[in-house]
């Protein structure tokens, strides 16, 4: 009985597209990336193998849609750092503190890399985003 209930699922699983399967590893995998975000071990490596996938085909699932997997990490981490920063109620935390709650384990690192993605070093972006909530 329990081997013809697994001959099935493996047929049903052989009826789904690849493109599909693909599609559906990518959004779980994008998912998985996005429920561990603050966690600075959080790497290619870790990814692929929670899901059971290699490296390769990670790096792969990214690169079709014209990613890099870190990339693709460090510009999830960087939206969250923005967000928070520009929060008022997150006005009491340190830049360096929302940095690592995100997964940023150097605070150089991390304002290097948020100047290069907005133009701002955090500080500057807190203090013009204070600046507009205060009018």
């Amino acid at each position: 009985m329990l081997t013809a209930a697994l001959a099935g699922a493996l047929d049903a699983h052989s009826a789904v597209p690849p493109h599909r399967r693909r599609r559906a590893l990518a959004a779980e995998v994008h998912a998985f990336i996005l429920t561990n975000l603050g966690d600075a071990h959080l790497s290619p490596d870790a990814i692929a193998a929670a899901h059971h996938i290699s490296l390769r085909y990670l790096h792969r699932l990214f690169h079709d849609d014209g990613h890099t997997v870190a990339g693709w990490i460090r510009q999830r981490r960087l939206q969250r750092c923005r967000r928070d920063l520009a929060d008022p109620r997150l006005a009491a935390h340190t830049i360096s503190s929302i940095a690592a709650r995100w997964g940023f384990t150097s605070p150089a690192h991390f304002s290097q890399a948020f100047r290069s993605a907005y133009g701002l070093s955090p500080r500057q972006f807190r203090r013009q985003c204070a600046t507009v909530h205060a009018d």
